[in-house]
């Protein structure tokens, strides 16, 4: 089944960034991305004391709002996320489960067009490989590396080290399932 795109911002699409990603999460993962278009938004996600949305009620909301004929559903938005135990997440994404979120919002402050669009294609390809059950890799260039800054987005591909792919395979073939404890880059 393909995996759903779907921009879920409150600010204009950029549709060539669109495009981008739909391009690397399909090639990446050899599944095929549909844009999806809607106007539905979510609701319920702002924390006002934060001034920040909640990627976990993003995924909830998410899961709901996909469409029956998509697997997966990547949803991309321009808001500031956050999870209660860090001051701002990139993206977040269920392991094995249906649902990522990414956000613009900090990859794209104060960089050109082109540094924009790559970081949001990494951290798009990431959180995919996490609804995929790909967990954090340790090899720096792989792009399921933790990215707990901008920099460390900067340093990885945005393409999966030939461990990851690896699993990414076995996976797909119903042959194994990955947790973070086989995972041989753990430091």
């Amino acid at each position: 089944m393909p995996i759903a795109l779907w921009w879920v911002g409150t600010g204009s699409v950029d549709e060539q960034m669109l495009e981008e990603v739909r391009r690397q999460v399909e090639r990446e993962f050899a599944q095929p991305v549909d844009l999806c278009r809607s106007d539905q938004r979510p609701t319920g996600t702002l924390d006002a004391g934060r001034g920040q949305h909640s990627s976990r009620e993003l995924l909830r909301w998410l899961v709901t709002a996909r469409p029956s004929q998509y697997d997966r559903i990547l949803g991309v938005t321009d808001v500031d996320l956050f999870i209660p135990v860090l001051t701002f997440v990139f993206g977040e994404a269920q392991l094995d489960g249906p649902a990522a979120v990414v956000s613009t919002m900090r990859l794209s402050q104060d960089v050109s067009r082109a540094t924009a669009m790559s970081r949001l294609v990494k951290e798009c390809v990431h959180e995919v490989g996490h609804t995929f059950g790909l967990v954090h890799c340790g090899l720096v260039a792989c792009v399921m590396t933790r990215s707990a800054s901008v920099r460390a987005v900067d340093a990885k591909r945005a393409r999966l080290c030939p461990e990851c792919r690896a699993r990414y395979r076995m996976v797909q073939d119903g042959l194994h399932v990955y947790r973070e404890h086989e995972n041989p880059h753990r430091r």
